[in-house]
């Protein structure tokens, strides 16, 4: 039977880069059907809200769903309920996908496009599994407390439940049995409670569950110096929301541009997948049509692997973005002259 693949383009290049995804999963998987949807400040302006209950609905009953970016100046000055980045939030919570992977990988035709000396980035792979639906993000209770002068004040609560601790790290330890063998887990277990919990937890469904794999713990920050240091130490890394971001960002940058990465979202129990690049919305070159869509055509790439039961054809579609990079495509954003249409191209003839 085939699949359903729900195409959210949201806002800035979203449209752009979804766009040649969608052409490459035309070519790769003609039975392929496909729904489309709004979210983020799209979605804002045709229905006031960042996500509707119809999109979320679409979302959960498709067997996979590929994400554009939100976001942009337009909507900046809104209350917080109706940003764009809102939309993302409740999409990934709504289908309860905890577990963003975000793989930091330099094919080699990429690797003097970094920004890191040659023998420090070439054959760099790491999997970085962040924590996505709890932590800092959603922890209550949150706010903002205005018009007291000095005494104005804004809180977050961190808040981790042992078993949304467990659940993760149980993705980051079956990640590692099938790559190097090593998960690195990190918090701030020196100056956060919930970072001490985070580490205690970790550590004892290690034992109890994942002594084939060895484990090892960083502090975040120690984490953000050893991923720019010797970022080849590392295997996978397991971190909560807000660390995950930011070390998943930075380790993007180690492989010459962010328009290469991707993400997978995953939940469990035949929870449809959320895949997406993980450059955001960049508003200053959207509708120029010099995006880069790799990221875009690599989370499909891994839409194919986790939710489409296509691991085969995933093998050959990033083989085909590295057959079309060695070959010398390239867009702006690694030194090239291609549009996002004729990188699209590059890699259908890849292919």
């Amino acid at each position: 039977m085939s699949k359903t693949l729900l195409l959210l383009p949201g806002d800035g290049i979203g449209p752009e880069v979804v766009a040649e995804a969608r052409r490459v999963a035309e070519q790769i998987i003609p039975d392929l059907k496909f729904e489309d949807g709004l979210i983020g400040g799209a979605s804002i302006d045709a229905h006031g809200e960042p996500l509707t209950v119809d999109t979320l609905v679409k979302a959960k009953s498709s067997d996979a769903v590929l994400l554009g970016a939100v976001g942009g100046p337009k909507w900046v000055d809104a209350e917080r309920h109706l940003r764009p980045e809102m939309g993302l939030l409740q999409l990934r919570k709504g289908m309860d996908v905890f577990a963003n992977l975000r793989p930091a990988f330099c094919f080699p035709a990429l690797v003097d496009a970094s920004s890191l000396k040659r023998e420090i980035i070439e054959g760099l792979d790491i999997m970085i599994v962040r924590e996505l639906t709890s932590g800092v993000y959603f922890g209550e209770p949150r706010g903002y407390e205005r018009g007291i002068g000095d005494n104005s004040f804004g809180y977050e609560t961190s808040r981790y439940t042992a078993g949304e601790i467990k659940r993760v790290a149980r993705v980051a330890f079956d990640i590692a049995r099938g790559r190097g063998g090593e998960v690195c887990s990190v918090e701030k277990s020196n100056v956060m409670e919930s970072g001490l919990f985070w580490r205690e937890t970790v550590t004892a469904l290690h034992e109890a569950e994942g002594k084939d794999v060895r484990l090892r713990h960083l502090y975040a920050d120690a984490c953000a110096m050893e991923l720019v240091r010797q970022p080849k130490q590392f295997d996978t890394i397991l971190a909560g929301n807000l660390f995950g971001d930011i070390l998943s960002d930075e380790a993007a940058m180690l492989t010459g541009s962010i328009g290469m990465l991707p993400s997978a979202s995953l939940g469990i129990g035949g929870v449809p997948g959320l895949y997406e690049p993980v450059h955001g919305s960049a508003p200053d070159i959207a509708g120029q049509g010099i995006a880069n869509p790799c990221a875009a055509i690599l989370s499909l790439e891994m839409a194919l692997r986790w939710s489409l039961g296509e691991a085969d054809l995933a093998d050959q579609l990033f083989a085909a973005v590295g057959k079309a990079l060695d070959a010398g495509a390239r867009t702006q954003d690694l030194g090239g002259s291609l549009s996002t249409s004729e990188m699209g191209d590059a890699i259908i003839a890849a292919l």
